[in-house]
């Protein structure tokens, strides 16, 4: 039903009946248009999800557990048609979306794991210093939950948002990007496949202004976790602030890889590659500043434009694609005059920067790699989320960790080398929330996920993320004679 929104377990045209087209970034035509939620519609899906706290907070975490299964079930039984759609809409290759439909199913079995589990942890005994007190903890659900998620990862991002918050005993009202929808309000119809009680789940799509600004400022939400741009978070800062909610926030980056000179070159142009031009950059966890150790800078680099040049960019749908197209007219065009900067800058370009000659239609944009990049010039310091990679060498591990520590940013980093020990001290070192060794950008659902900085606050994923949408609560009383 992708013209109407999903609240209190019914499909509804938005309130005041308006639509928003949704285009194929690859062939920038519109595919369906889908319903532009409003404060009206983010009214009726509060209340709607308040109603059903006050029973769903009552479920055994085996309870919602089972739901939670269900979901995932359903996911991997429409695995094809919906990584299908999220190529049509999103333009990541077949082979990433699909990657992500595995990533989603994964994220709802975790937590149903970890919401079984809560039902043990419940009234668990604490040990204190006076034995004449007894303790009990116990793990209450904050409350209505909004979660705002961006166009990047459609559906990903959702799942590692709603799968704890439904696993806790909160409530939803979901805001998916109205850029990339489609995917996110298929699990709309999964919910109502598996039986989930209205109101539960609500799915409300919308602009920022129209819909995340009164989602996030009303009263009857105890719990935001957004992931999106920093200048957005700040909004949602003021506004969570007003009524003091808790906050999640999963911002920017500009991560760093670091390459060092005992490295196997190609395993390393592996990484390099994977980490920025995997969903065509469009990844706030993108390693778009490459230092490489400077007596192997010149044969990484050979190796690494060769490997930019061949990259198959193209169709989606055709298997042999590597690379899409940028998800929006916006982005391309924002990719596009961080290049045009970068180069007036004086930072030189080694490959890429302009359209494809062989695709005359889409967002497309060539991976694009930069040397000389100047330490305080936009391209290394300023996040472009597109396939732009800045690269800048170093001498020694001290040089190689203070540039990569001096960041704004703080969400994750890669460290390429052959010395163990070497690795361990520099993965200490680095100022990030996640740190991938000798490996591509590989998640998992069991480690955290967040960063330091401006990169957000809290942690999605692992138990961090159940614990984010549950408070603590200590019983204290006399010990019994």
């Amino acid at each position: 039903m992708p013209d109407q929104l999903y609240i209190d377990g019914r499909w509804r045209p938005a309130a005041d009946g308006g639509t928003i087209p949704v285009l194929n970034p690859a062939t920038e035509e519109v595919i369906a248009h889908v319903a532009a939620g409003g404060a009206a519609d983010v009214e009726q899906a509060v209340a709607a999800a308040k109603r059903a706290f006050e029973s769903w907070r009552r479920t055994t975490g085996a309870e919602r557990a089972a739901f939670l299964r269900a979901i995932a079930g359903r996911v991997r039984a429409r695995r094809d048609e919906l990584m299908r759609l999220s190529s049509l809409n999103n333009g990541k290759p077949l082979a990433e979306a699909a990657v992500d439909m595995d990533d989603v199913a994964a994220a709802f079995d975790y937590y149903a794991d970890l919401a079984r589990d809560l039902d043990g942890r419940q009234g668990a005994p604490v040990e204190l210093p006076d034995e004449s007190f007894r303790a009990s903890v116990r793990f209450e659900p904050a409350g209505v939950a909004a979660l705002i998620v961006p166009w990047n990862f459609p559906l990903v991002t959702t799942s590692w948002k709603v799968a704890p918050a439904l696993a806790a005993g909160c409530t939803v009202v979901l805001k998916p990007s109205e850029i990339t929808p489609l995917v996110e309000l298929e699990l709309g119809a999964m919910a109502d496949e598996v039986g989930l009680p209205p109101g539960v789940l609500n799915i409300v799509v919308g602009t920022g202004p129209e819909v995340g600004a009164p989602l996030v400022a009303h009263e009857d939400v105890a719990k935001i976790s957004f992931t999106g741009s920093n200048a957005v978070g700040e909004q949602v800062m003021i506004a969570a602030a007003r009524d003091t909610k808790s906050i999640s926030l999963e911002l920017g980056g500009k991560s760093p890889i670091l390459v060092f000179a005992d490295s196997d070159l190609d395993h390393a142009v592996e990484c390099i590659v994977a980490g920025i031009f995997y969903n065509c950059g469009q990844m706030c966890s993108a390693t778009s500043r490459l230092l490489v150790e400077a007596s192997i800078a010149e044969p990484l680099l050979e190796r690494l434009v060769a490997a930019a040049e061949a990259l198959p960019i193209g169709d989606p749908f055709d298997e042999r694609t590597r690379m899409g197209p940028l998800t929006t007219a916006a982005q391309h065009r924002k990719v596009t005059a961080a290049i045009e900067r970068g180069v007036g800058d004086g930072a030189r370009l080694l490959t890429g920067g302009g359209r494809p000659e062989d695709l005359e239609r889409g967002f497309f944009v060539q991976p694009t790699v930069f040397t000389d990049v100047a330490q305080d010039s936009a391209l290394w310091r300023e996040e472009v989320f597109g396939p732009v990679l800045a690269v800048r060498t170093f001498a020694g591990e001290d040089e190689a960790i203070a540039l990569a520590n001096d960041s704004d940013y703080g969400l994750v980093a890669t460290v390429v080398t052959g010395d163990e020990e070497r690795a361990a001290r520099v993965a200490a070192a680095l100022e990030v929330g996640h740190v991938w060794v000798n490996s591509p950008q590989v998640v998992f659902v069991q480690t955290s996920w967040g960063g330091f900085k401006r990169s957000g606050i809290g942690r999605e994923l692992g138990p961090w993320g159940l614990q984010a949408f549950l408070e603590v609560k200590h019983v204290v009383g006399p010990a019994r004679a």
